[in-house]
């Protein structure tokens, strides 16, 4: 008699036919897409944008502030808002990370929590948290099964894909995070108002900013902002705005054909010195080098 798969060797079963890239590969179903890794990866800056991201295998810890977020196989992280923060990857060649992200798109969100505070009261929970790792449930593990399912068949990915993307968003919401979730949309609160902020600053990070136009953004004082800001992000308002500026340079001289000074204009910086200093001090690696790198990596 056959022994039946355990929920983690269903769910890589499922992936790793269909995540053999490096790295995050889009599908066909628009916003989803699926994570492999097959090395591990030291501690590094990089940013998500808001979504769900089920480790299937390996393992992954984010650094934020003075937190360690975990999660792997039996969790899946919870990104409310596009931070900053550090993360560091245990996989193998032969063991590799295997993964599957979902974007949180703002409009299925907003559809879908106006229309369970219709059906009913939804229970408020703790103070909102932008990341946090939380316990696969057996809901969860089904409605990622379901959607993993659909990928392997382009048909059906056509005609039922959105609806197992609403399948996983909707158990994210009856989860841990779901009040972290429905604040994002509800425009309530100190934590709805620094979101607002957060979005202004990922669409202008390359303007003139200071904290005093951020604190009238968020209608609050500046000491009241700052504390606010912090208690979210985990960093003060400019060194938020400086780690986003470098990891957009990243991003820029990783995948664009731009020089070190280019991009250090593109993303702010009136000092290419200054801007070449920081990126070292917070990537361990110069700007010059880093893209030096990547273009032998394009030539191997």
């Amino acid at each position: 008699m056959a022994i039946p798969p355990t929920p983690v060797d269903e769910l890589v079963g499922l992936l790793a036919p269909l995540a053999e890239r490096e790295g995050f590969t889009a599908t066909s179903l628009a916003g989803v897409s699926l994570m492999a890794m097959h090395r591990p990866r030291p501690r590094t800056p990089l940013i998500y944008e808001p979504g769900l991201f089920v480790i299937a295998q390996g393992n992954k810890i984010g650094y934020l502030g003075d937190r360690e977020i975990q999660y792997g196989p039996g969790h899946y992280l919870v990104q409310t808002l596009p931070l900053p923060f550090e993360c560091e990857t245990f996989a193998t060649c032969n063991a590799p990370m295997l993964g599957l992200a979902v974007r949180l798109d703002p409009a299925l969100l907003g559809e879908m929590v106006a229309a369970m505070e219709e059906a009913g009261p939804v229970e408020s929970g703790p103070d909102p948290v932008p990341m946090a790792s939380v316990t696969m449930t057996e809901g969860m593990h089904g409605a990622v099964v379901r959607l993993l399912r659909t990928l392997h068949d382009s048909a059906e990915t056509s005609i039922m894909g959105e609806s197992r993307v609403r399948d996983v968003v909707f158990e994210a919401l009856k989860g841990e995070q779901g009040p972290a979730l429905r604040a994002l949309v509800r425009h309530q609160g100190n934590y709805s108002r620094i979101v607002r902020v957060l979005s202004r600053l990922h669409a202008d990070f390359a303007e003139e900013i200071s904290v005093e136009s951020m604190a009238r953004q968020a209608s609050m004082s500046p000491s009241t902002f700052h504390q606010h800001f912090r208690q979210i992000a985990q960093a003060s308002p400019l060194q938020y705005v400086k780690r986003l500026r470098l990891i957009k340079a990243q991003q820029l001289l990783s995948q664009e054909a731009c020089n070190v000074n280019q991009v250090a204009i593109r993303v702010g910086y009136r000092s290419v010195s200054q801007f070449s200093r920081d990126y070292k001090r917070y990537f361990g690696i110069s700007p010059l080098r880093h893209r030096r790198e990547e273009r032998a990596l394009d030539a191997s």
